[in-house]
């Protein structure tokens, strides 16, 4: 079931974010955009973890959507942190690989939830 794929690299991913934010106030002394990258990078997988018992199919949908939109904006922060030269690129693309594997998984359960909401209607 691709849900439970999701929600396990989806936790998966929230313990490399929680290692990166340690890494950025620890070894960068780095606190405004490691606590950003920390909100939304965990967020991802509590909202697939909220989705898992919505409410509805729409319901479902919104939480997936919001995770969604949380994965982009790590994948923004991990951006500007690579810019910025707090993290290399290769640590980069380490865990950026990650983020768009994950936003992939969101948008393709989202396309196919939709469909199922609108052939039931």
């Amino acid at each position: 079931m691709k849900e439970s794929v999701l929600k396990e690299k989806s936790f998966k991913f929230a313990v490399r974010i929680v290692n990166l934010y340690r890494y950025l106030c620890e070894e960068k002394k780095e606190f405004v955009l490691s606590k950003q990258i920390l909100r939304c990078g965990t967020s991802v997988g509590a909202n697939v973890r909220e989705a898992e018992h919505s409410e509805s199919k729409a319901d479902f949908v919104h939480k997936l959507a919001i995770s969604q939109k949380e994965i982009n904006e790590t994948i923004y922060w991990l951006e500007l942190l690579r810019e910025t030269e707090y993290i290399s690129s290769k640590e980069f693309e380490s865990i950026n690989i990650d983020a768009v594997e994950i936003i992939k998984m969101l948008t393709s359960s989202i396309k196919t939830a939709k469909q199922s909401l609108t052939t039931n209607h």
